[in-house]
């Protein structure tokens, strides 16, 4: 499977998006100074009102880094070579479009000249929504760096939230090994379902009772991963109703006193460390490494923190070292 990478450090420089004003009739040259100047977005659309015809004169130069990035892959086909030219200093609009171009010429639509386009969650790994794409909607996603598909009812392209303000911004695209099938893989703004939930995948079919609704799809009955489910399940017994003279979970216990919820986070970890001095192998090293991660969540739980705050701030370390991440911290 193929990705095209966009830098995470491009969205921090995205901040003059509005996403409450989408505005097709917006002066470009204003929208694209505030957009493009000191940072890695393309220049091929205005990202403020989202048209793909707002684009500043082809003989400017991109003096910052494309936010579309090469991937190296083991074939030699076009798809290999795909934006290389956009990672040289100085690269023009026309050779960026000229890519881009080259990239739709490889992929497979159907006989409508459609792909099915499924949107993930960078963090959770849910799979947010799935509808279809044709060439131009790929090549506006690709642009901006906003999830845009084609609908089949109105005959049209749409950006998601270009009406609910429920918008994905896209930080990877994936085509499978067929080229007939595409993922975006990103960060969702509000809920991704029209519904109002979370995710449009909220109905599981294998529970204990059967077919069953997750309501918000914000639940466990969501299609989650398996942290992000165990993060629902800590939630759920926070908030659960204890019986006079009953005795609670053992989460919410550890909610209720959270010392000692503290005491057991260090006692996890310090039995995690022991598996390697101790060497007492790969299967008790998972066993103490789950029950770090299970008392570490809910230690977040406490504080309010979502595990995908955490997942921010894992992503935004990745393109640089431990040493330098840890020199550019604040001093406590």
């Amino acid at each position: 499977m193929a990705a095209l990478t966009i830098s995470h450090a491009s969205l921090a420089a995205r901040a003059p998006f509005s996403a409450s004003a989408v505005d097709r009739n917006c002066l470009a040259s204003n929208h694209f100074k505030n957009s493009r100047r000191g940072s890695k977005l393309t220049v091929n659309a205005c990202f403020e009102c989202g048209d793909a015809n707002h684009r500043p004169s082809q003989r400017v130069a991109i003096k910052t880094q494309p936010f579309i990035q090469h991937k190296n892959h083991t074939s030699t086909s076009a798809r290999s070579k795909l934006f290389a030219s956009l990672t040289e200093p100085g690269a023009t609009v026309d050779a960026k479009e000229a890519d881009l171009q080259a990239f739709l010429d490889t992929l497979k639509f159907d006989q409508n000249g459609l792909l099915v386009a499924s949107a993930q969650h960078v963090d959770t790994g849910s799979i947010l929504m799935q509808a279809f794409a044709n060439r131009e909607a790929v090549g506006d996603t690709l642009r901006r760096g906003m999830a845009t598909f084609y609908s089949r009812s109105r005959q049209a392209l749409w950006t998601k939230g270009e009406t609910s303000n429920n918008f994905i911004k896209v930080l990877s695209v994936y085509i499978d090994c067929d080229n007939d099938s595409i993922i975006y893989l990103g960060e969702p703004v509000g809920p991704s379902c029209h519904t109002g939930a979370y995710t449009c995948f909220y109905t599981r079919v294998d529970g204990e009772r059967g077919v069953s609704q997750g309501g918000d799809g914000q639940g466990a009955e969501a299609a989650l991963t398996t942290l992000f489910q165990l993060e629902a399940i800590i939630d759920a017994r926070g908030k659960e109703e204890v019986a006079e003279g009953a005795k609670p979970s053992w989460t919410r216990k550890l909610l209720d006193k959270p010392e000692l919820l503290c005491s057991k986070v260090r006692e996890e970890a310090d039995e995690l460390a022991r598996t390697w001095e101790e060497k007492e192998g790969k299967e008790a090293a998972a066993s103490e490494m789950a029950d770090v991660l299970y008392h570490c969540m809910v230690l977040l739980n406490k504080q309010g923190v979502p595990l995908t705050d955490v997942c921010k701030v894992l992503r935004g370390r990745f393109d640089m070292s431990g040493i330098e991440e840890k020199a550019a911290r604040s001093p406590k």
